[in-house]
């Protein structure tokens, strides 16, 4: 995998934008679940598709799931079902978005819920 993993705690860590390519090594990496945060083509055209990512994490066992979260943006909605999808999510959690940063603030906020 090309990207850092940031752990936060021993159940979930952040990164910055995957691909569908880095799927099977975020399973081998011990990742049972992943949440994209990053919205589709935020980034342009090249940015990787959720669709594509989500097909890839499946194939290689990841539960997964899609919360696009608008940078600058977050409402306590996008808090909440984060808090709901740690709750619910098989553990260990790996969340990512452009940098991991949007993931960290949502993390963070879902705690004091």
């Amino acid at each position: 995998m090309s990207v850092p993993i940031i752990p936060l705690t021993d159940t979930f860590a952040v990164a910055p934008q995957l691909s569908a390519s880095d799927m099977q090594a975020v399973a081998d990496a011990g990742f049972r679940s992943v949440i994209i945060n990053r919205p589709d083509l935020e980034g342009g055209a090249d940015q990787p598709l959720a669709s594509d990512v989500m097909a890839a994490a499946k194939a290689a066992g990841l539960n997964v799931e899609y919360q696009p979260v608008v940078s600058g943006a977050m409402t306590r909605a996008d808090v909440e079902r984060f808090a709901q999808l740690l709750q619910s999510m098989p553990a260990p959690v790996l969340a990512y978005c452009r940098t991991g940063t949007r993931c960290t603030h949502l993390y963070n906020a879902a705690q004091t819920l």
